[in-house]
């Protein structure tokens, strides 16, 4: 299992096969709503693609937003979901955010997944709010910008 930055449209079109996948097909958010002006290769975002078993089963994306790396779109298709890959995505987000030489790093994370977040040391920021029909909260997180 590894992760790769996105870097030409085939990638990214595998990335949005899986959000589709994930967001639309398995939790019925509007395809109209999944998809935004972010989704593309700019310096507003970068995305990423985790593999295993060199397949491509997970993404997410970091855009810049007041001072902060947003997290943003982070799933895993539904087999894979066991084996670690949603703590290598969100380390490889932070650390494109730590490259950028930012220290903070937020998230609007479904609550079911509050507990995931808390473990790698992110704290709830807010109370529980919906997005596209799913309830969500704000969690945060500081980051250390050391280099070594």
């Amino acid at each position: 299992m590894n992760s790769k930055r996105i870097a030409i449209d085939n990638d990214l079109k595998k990335a949005f096969h899986i959000r589709k996948e994930v967001f639309v097909e398995e939790q019925g958010v509007p395809l109209e709503d999944e998809f935004d002006e972010f989704d593309t290769l700019n310096e507003l975002s970068e995305h990423i693609l985790v593999y295993y078993n060199e397949q491509p089963v997970g993404t997410g994306r970091v855009r810049w937003v007041d001072g902060f790396g947003k997290l943003e779109r982070i799933c895993i298709l539904e087999p894979y979901r066991k084996f670690g890959l949603g703590k290598v995505i969100i380390k490889a987000l932070e650390a494109i955010v730590e490259e950028k030489g930012i220290s903070q790093v937020k998230l609007h994370g479904q609550t079911q997944a509050e507990g995931f977040y808390k473990k790698l040391g992110y704290q709830t920021s807010s109370s529980i709010f919906m997005e596209d029909g799913i309830p969500h909260i704000l969690m945060k997180k500081e980051l250390s910008t050391k280099k070594l």
